[in-house]
């Protein structure tokens, strides 16, 4: 019989961001949470609010540490910024991707993507795991025996997920399980994660024209494994 998890880490994905450019906006500073993003930060701290959490760090980009402030107010807790779940670095940052001048669409952006395992375009996939794994495990520590939050970011959330289950690092972007303030949480046995789990508390606040948008994938069904 398995034993019931004695410490769960949950990665929060930010919330809905202020882009009316439209673009890949990456590490990249200015970009905060729109009006619907801070309402659904909201909704995340009011799904948390009788939960266990003890230990709350978050990537120092802003969109990520407005979406913490609801948690962290609900619980009394101060924000951990750790630069180790920030955003994964990427080639196309600051370009646009929908419409006909979508910068995939420029043969000078070809040769970025020879290789989608490594991926040529941006920060190794096992980079990306090693630093987010590493503040996965403190914020286990932080948390012994009780819940932590780390709030990061789309692509940093699902390689880690992959890496997590022994999954292939290779997939489509518009299939990630990982939508605006999603949790995917990581449930421990000592130092050991013996489950994964998925919810969206505010997956029916995402607009249906994004659900099925690159990079949002909505409307996933919650996991119980």
């Amino acid at each position: 019989m398995s034993r019931t998890p004695d410490t769960v880490v949950h990665l929060l994905r930010h919330g809905e961001v202020h882009n009316p450019e439209g673009v890949l906006y990456g590490r990249r500073d200015g970009y905060h949470l729109s009006e619907l993003g801070r309402t659904m930060a909201e909704r995340v701290a009011g799904a948390l609010a009788d939960r266990d959490v003890t230990h709350i760090r978050s990537s120092p980009l802003e969109r990520a540490q407005e979406t913490a402030a609801p948690t962290a107010a609900t619980h009394g807790l101060e924000v951990v910024i750790d630069e180790r779940v920030i955003e994964s670095t990427n080639v196309f940052e600051g370009k646009r991707f929908a419409g006909g001048n979508g910068a995939l669409l420029r043969p000078s952006a070809w040769r970025y993507l020879w290789n989608p395992l490594k991926p040529s375009w941006g920060e190794p996939y096992k980079d990306v795991v090693a630093r987010m794994m590493s503040a996965v495990h403190d914020a286990r520590i932080g948390a012994t025996g009780h819940e932590a939050v780390i709030v990061s970011h789309q692509l940093p959330i699902w390689i880690t997920r992959l890496h997590v289950e022994k999954r292939s690092f290779l997939h489509d972007p518009r299939r990630r399980q990982c939508t605006l303030c999603s949790l995917t949480s990581f449930h421990f046995v000592g130092d050991r994660i013996t489950q994964v789990s998925y919810s969206e508390p505010a997956g029916d606040l995402i607009p249906a024209k994004d659900r099925t948008a690159p990079f949002s994938a909505g409307n996933a069904p919650e996991e119980k494994s």
